[in-house]
């Protein structure tokens, strides 16, 4: 896995996009049934591996030259509060519920929803809060990609 993981790059065990995640379950998977099994399932697995690890490769050099292959398989981020306004609209189109972002604003040392400038329903289902205690504003280029 370390030569896999060196040849391959960092992106295989990064949950960047929903192929991102698959594929790193998938050789989970290998890997579990490889070790649970005798020594002549060994080269079947590495071989699975290196295929995996060639795909995501491959997919994740689509990703970056084609928008529309790009459209199909990953998830845009949506934003769920700006400017310290929750966007219920986004809340239920994420099936993100009041009380989760709530989790996220205090995991985030959020005291007041005015201090929150963004949340972002990130495409690998983590959500990023934005807030500034100084009145710092935010780079757009930073929300380029965020719906809603």
């Amino acid at each position: 896995m370390i030569l896999i993981t060196r040849i391959a790059g960092k992106r295989t065990f990064a949950k960047m996009t929903s192929i991102d995640f698959a594929i790193t379950i998938a050789m989970g998977s290998i890997l579990a049934d490889a070790v649970n099994k005798p020594i002549s399932s060994l080269m079947p697995a590495f071989v699975s591996l290196i295929v995996l690890a060639g795909l995501q490769v491959l997919f994740s050099k689509i990703l970056i030259s084609s928008s529309v292959f790009k459209e199909l398989t990953t998830n845009t981020p949506v934003l769920l509060v700006k400017n310290g306004v929750i966007l219920n609209e986004n809340l239920k189109k994420t099936l993100v519920s009041k009380a989760d972002l709530m989790g996220k604003l205090r995991e985030a040392n959020v005291f007041q929803l005015s201090e929150v400038q963004a949340v972002v329903f990130e495409t690998t289902g983590d959500i990023s809060v934005l807030h500034s205690k100084d009145g710092k504003s935010i780079d757009s280029i930073i929300l380029d990609d965020v719906s809603g």
